[in-house]
């Protein structure tokens, strides 16, 4: 039996919930009845549920879908503005002792070369990247107890956390790392990470258990249920996400937002924010080997959709994307991007042996000065924030700052301001202009006096070498 609130994997993510949902949607697609109520409803941007967001998702009237994405960048516009967030991958390790069918981590792959960095190398690689200009990591490593246990990523984030090299600094460490216990959680929460990250893949799990025929991956309840753990673990800000083309998207699509549902009706929270990867090939992994890949029109469909479904969640889209496509998708909802990427270990310190160690291809190669350039141009305001993480504005305390509409009495600001100091410190003469000029135009948005006026004068004290303000 479905039950939003259950623990149970199979209940909180109910098969027949989701083929009946998918069945429904199907036959009342063209209903403009039923559409204009679900739309009217979703213009008070309180969200969807699973069952209403799939019969937008599957409408095919076009005037309609026009409204879809209209009411998209209306709700992305009202709770993130022009801010898009920018972190960058840093990959650990690719040892892994899971099968999984379409990563090249998987333990049977002979080509791949197989890499752990020692803490001296993470000092480069962190080094190279606040040389970029990050702040926020997101760290990826392999699933493999004796190669990377938790305590080798423990340490590694003491490591990150410590190293001040220029005006650099990390100032946020998300964690996508595998499945694991409440007492582990407690531990990473204690270690002061942002988000703890884990994509599902797939919901459906008769394929999940084939697309992860070996390893602790293969089983689907202890994965599924990870972020309930996590959560209980202390973890306020979690992220989901799956796979788009291991499995049918319709299926997934439902089964993402009903782990949204279930996170916000037992946690009290939903997720902090929903990753969108779409599969890519990689070493031995060959996407033609997969049927159930997705056209870039339904990509972005199922984009807006999702951000009306869940509008106070943030949205992740990567460099696994081309540059067309991410800045499509940017307008409809997406509200974290990737920058300057490698998805190999020991890829960003330019004197580290370049190896065939990537986890999948990118698509966007540009570095990130050239990407925050793109964005200037398209009017957007490259936020390198980490304030309400270091106030402690996670879980439903941001949630809460979200729904009312104060958030941008504190985002706006911040983003401005880590947006100067990137100028300051990182960018080129054309992007430190174009930035000058977008601060300047952002700056008069500010909707309260006060904090306007004070953000006016932490700009001036960053032209003259002061750093981190923030509110």
């Amino acid at each position: 039996m479905y039950d939003v609130t259950s623990s149970k994997a199979e209940e909180f993510i109910h098969d027949g919930e989701i083929l009946e949902t998918i069945s429904y949607a199907k036959k009342y697609k063209n209903d403009l009845t039923l559409i204009n109520t679900i739309l009217n409803k979703a213009r008070e941007m309180k969200g969807l549920s699973h069952r209403e967001a799939m019969v937008l998702l599957e409408c095919d009237i076009k005037e309609i879908n026009e409204e879809i994405y209209d009411l998209a960048r209306e709700i992305k516009q009202k709770f993130y503005g022009n801010r898009i967030v920018m972190f960058a991958p840093l990959y650990l390790s690719n040892y892994c002792i899971n099968g999984c069918t379409y990563c090249p981590y998987h333990y049977k792959n002979k080509t791949i070369v197989r890499k752990k960095l020692t803490q001296k190398e993470i000092e480069k690689e962190v080094m190279a990247l606040q040389d970029m200009g990050h702040k926020r990591l997101a760290l990826e490593t392999g699933e493999d107890p004796m190669n990377s246990p938790l305590e080798y990523v423990l340490e590694s984030i003491k490591t990150i956390y410590g190293i001040k090299h220029k005006n650099g600094q990390i100032r946020r460490v998300n964690v996508n790392i595998a499945a694991t216990t409440v007492e582990n959680y407690k531990k990473l929460k204690d270690a002061g990470i942002g988000t703890y990250i884990l994509f599902q893949e797939t919901y459906h799990k008769e394929n999940y258990e084939k697309l992860h025929p070996t390893g602790p991956k293969h089983n689907y309840e202890y994965h599924t249920e990870a972020m309930d753990r996590a959560m209980d673990g202390g973890i306020d800000d979690v992220g989901i996400g799956v796979l788009f083309g291991l499995n049918m998207y319709r299926y997934d699509f439902v089964g993402l937002l009903m782990h949204a549902e279930h996170l916000e009706a037992a946690k009290g929270v939903g997720p902090h924010t929903i990753s969108v990867p779409r599969i890519r090939p990689a070493d031995d992994i060959d996407t033609a080997d997969f049927s159930n890949g997705i056209s870039d029109e339904i990509f972005e469909k199922i984009v807006a959709v999702l951000r009306i479904a869940v509008p106070y969640a943030g949205m992740i889209i990567s460099t696994r994307e081309s540059s067309e496509v991410r800045e499509r998708v940017l307008e409809l909802g997406i509200s974290q991007l990737s920058g300057g990427s490698k998805t190999s270990v020991g890829g960003y310190h330019k004197d580290a042996k370049k190896e065939h160690s990537e986890q999948f291809n990118i698509e966007d190669h540009r570095t990130l000065d050239e990407i925050v350039n793109w964005l200037l141009d398209l009017g957007y305001i490259p936020s390198f924030c980490t304030a309400c993480y270091r106030e402690g504005r996670t879980g439903d305390r941001f949630m809460k700052l979200v729904k009312s509409g104060q958030i941008a009495n504190i985002c706006q600001p911040n983003a401005l301001m880590t947006l100067k100091e990137y100028l300051e410190d990182y960018a080129s003469i054309d992007t430190s202009q174009k930035g000058v000029d977008v601060i300047s135009e952002e700056l008069k948005r500010i909707p309260n006096e006060k904090v306007k006026a004070k953000t006016s004068e932490y700009l001036e004290k960053l032209k003259d070498g002061k750093r981190d303000f923030r509110f």
